[in-house]
């Protein structure tokens, strides 16, 4: 019977990194491959410009922002549960933030003219937002995390977190304000994104906080405690219902406008999309997350919780590829009320299929983002530890 003794455990974790590290390598040799061969490796094409790397690396970039909001609970809204996992929260912000960023810098292509986007900043582009955006997240989340891991820094942990909160809801507006302003596809192109995405990634940053910080305590043998698992499943299932329902409100207003009501039968009722709407982003994503998060006979166990959130991250992904290939999918109306005729697809509906390097540059993205991780669960003590008789008194329960 194999037991976990300290020379396993260190064996266990360079086997661990190994793994990352080599998944990581791959994804950065696919990408190699595609700069060096060229477009036409991709399954993408004049229609489709983003395809499942972009998927993966915006869902990682949300994920990151979102993930904060655990540390936010602790330090700006003064939740005294959720203070001993800041820490964690931060590490798990910036792991992702890492990961996302080099597989959508790897995916653009010419990686090397990030340099050139930096110092000539166009503050008129979204795009251009992000030299700022994205630079700054890492300097606040850096200092944040000294505040909550020096204890002379403490009494600044409460200046630094709201800044941080701040900075990441901006950021994660400006993505949601990268489609927002492409008014030439009907599938973006609405004001309703930047909320939309703020909400997305309480919800998907929390549903990837919960199974990391159940793997750390199921590697020393601890259960999560009941306290923090009430409170947790709690906010899930808020955020759940929340993105559903906004959802529901983005589509609705958009079949409101004539002019959007064949998008709207395409994505929802008439195409290849409509079943990974439907089953994978409706049912995966929110009814059977809620339903476990409810239901008497699972709502109690760490296990169903370790589920559900692990359902809300396989219907995030569907909700991504729905959203952004499958609004491509659709034709553009470039000169509405008037035919078009071309030797370019006019109004046809395109198809995408990810090819091999564009899948292994994905993996590469989670590869990255699991070895930062480990390595700084590792190096640091990330673990959270709860005084609960604290807690209870603090009031806690009625978080």
């Amino acid at each position: 019977m194999f037991t976990l003794n300290p020379r396993n455990e260190e064996g266990f974790f360079y086997l661990l990194v190994a793994m990352g590290g080599v998944v990581s390598a791959i994804g950065v040799a696919a990408a190699l491959h595609m700069e060096h061969s060229g477009h036409v490796v991709t399954g993408m094409n004049n229609q489709f410009v983003w395809g499942l790397p972009h998927v993966v690396s915006i869902f990682l970039i949300i994920a990151a922002s979102g993930v904060l909001n655990v540390a936010s609970m602790g330090s700006v809204f003064g939740r005294t549960l959720y203070k001993s996992r800041g820490p964690l929260a931060g590490l798990l912000g910036i792991a992702m933030m890492t990961g996302g960023l080099a597989v959508i810098m790897l995916d653009l292509g010419r990686a090397d003219r990030g340099i050139v986007a930096a110092t000539h900043v166009n503050l008129t582009s979204v795009f251009g937002w992000n030299m700022i955006l994205y630079p700054v997240f890492y300097g606040l989340v850096a200092v944040y995390l000294w505040t909550l891991m020096e204890r002379r820094m403490n009494p600044w942990s409460k200046a630094a977190g709201l800044a941080t909160f701040v900075w990441r809801v901006v950021l994660t507006s400006g993505t949601g304000s990268i489609f927002a302003f492409l008014v030439a596809r009907q599938a973006y192109g609405t004001a309703l994104l930047a909320p939309m995405f703020i909400v997305m990634s309480f919800s998907w940053g929390l549903a990837v906080f919960i199974p990391v910080q159940a793997a750390m305590y199921a590697s020393r043998g601890e259960t999560l405690p009941p306290l923090v698992h009430q409170r947790m499943k709690n906010l899930l299932a808020t955020f759940i219902a929340a993105v559903l329902y906004l959802t529901a409100i983005l589509h609705l207003a958009n079949a409101y406008f004539a002019k959007n009501i064949a998008f709207e039968y395409f994505i929802l009722f008439g195409s290849e999309f409509s079943g990974m709407f439907w089953i994978g982003q409706v049912l995966i994503g929110s009814l059977l997350p809620m339903a476990l998060l409810f239901h008497p006979a699972t709502r109690t166990r760490t296990l169903w919780l370790n589920v559900a959130s692990l359902l809300v991250i396989v219907g995030a992904y569907f909700h991504l590829y729905v959203f952004i290939v499958g609004g491509q999918a659709f034709p553009l109306d470039i000169f509405p009320g008037y035919d078009v005729k071309s030797s370019f697809m006019d109004g046809a509906i395109d198809h995408y299929t990810a090819s091999l390097p564009e899948i292994l540059l994905s993996l590469g993205g989670l590869g990255i983002t699991f070895t930062i991780t480990l390595i700084g669960v590792r190096a640091l003590n990330f673990m959270p530890h709860d005084d609960l008789a604290k807690l209870e008194a603090a009031g806690s329960v009625a978080d």
